[in-house]
């Protein structure tokens, strides 16, 4: 985090500064430039390792009467598979897709809680270059399901016009529904992520660093109770961050399955 305390503009005092953009850059080594190597990569490459050690050596040594590992392994796969798999996508087609929405899943809820883990404290998807990129897999995915499944990429195109339009309408829709298909699912898709990890941990930021100005440099009662207050509700904006990071990993791999079910139906 970004000091909360500045040098003010005018007089020798202090001052609190509003956290911003710049706390979501941190370059770790090679200045500032588009190739820098910053934190949330750095928390990226951890929370991969992190995800391959637990999961390999859960299903290492399974055994019949499961350990609390391989309990929550086995209930975070039977929720993916079920839950976002079978259930979206149908029982004939959703095993293949089954690793893609499992890792979708994982990875965005590993490096979303590190946004409210002590000396981390870092939501990685916060930054749209993350985010963006597991929508690019997902976007080339369904779109190749769909251009597979209806023999052709211009069958593909014709399908998202359902048969029995008037003439005059097909044009319009087909507008609507190319803009729709390869460029509001995607973009919205992304923006979602981010745009959710950017303002709740921005939120933790200006309750956690305001509450902490007030403490230490309020000059009276009132301001020092507020700033009690303050770092208090931080806590409880915690834990419905947590609530918050679930949620939107749940809601991206439910999306990237729903498009993909779109893409192996018969009829968009």
């Amino acid at each position: 985090m970004l000091p909360a305390v500045v040098p003010a503009a005018e007089g020798g005092g202090e001052g609190f500064e509003t956290p911003g953009v710049a706390n979501f850059w941190w370059p770790l080594f090679g200045g500032d430039g588009a190739f820098a190597f910053t934190r949330p990569a750095l928390v990226l490459l951890i929370s991969v390792a992190l995800i391959a050690w637990f999961f390999v050596g859960a299903t290492g040594k399974l055994s019949l009467v499961p350990s609390k590992r391989q309990f929550l392994v086995e209930g975070t796969y039977n929720f993916v598979r079920n839950t976002l798999g079978r259930d979206i996508i149908g029982s004939k087609d959703f095993l293949q897709f089954l690793p893609l929405l499992f890792t979708l899943f994982t990875l965005i809820l590993v490096n979303n809680v590190f946004g409210i883990v002590p000396f981390v404290q870092y939501p990685t998807f916060s930054r749209l270059g993350f985010p963006l990129v597991l929508t690019v897999i997902v976007y080339l995915t369904y779109h190749a399901v769909g251009i597979k499944r209806k023999h052709g990429v211009l069958n593909y195109l014709k399908s998202l016009v359902p048969p029995g339009l008037p003439t005059w309408l097909k044009p319009i829709l087909f507008v609507l529904e190319f803009l729709t298909y390869f460029v509001i699912r995607p973009l919205t898709l992304a923006l979602r992520l981010m745009g959710n990890m950017l303002a709740g941990h921005l939120m933790l930021l200006v309750f956690i660093l305001g509450g902490e100005y007030l403490l230490l440099h309020g000059d009276n009662i009132g301001l020092k109770g507020a700033g009690i207050l303050s770092m208090a509700f931080s806590v409880g904006m915690t834990f419905f961050e947590l609530l918050i990071e679930f949620l939107q990993a749940f809601i991206f791999t439910l999306l990237a399955a729903l498009y993909i079910a779109d893409a192996v139906s018969e009829h968009h």
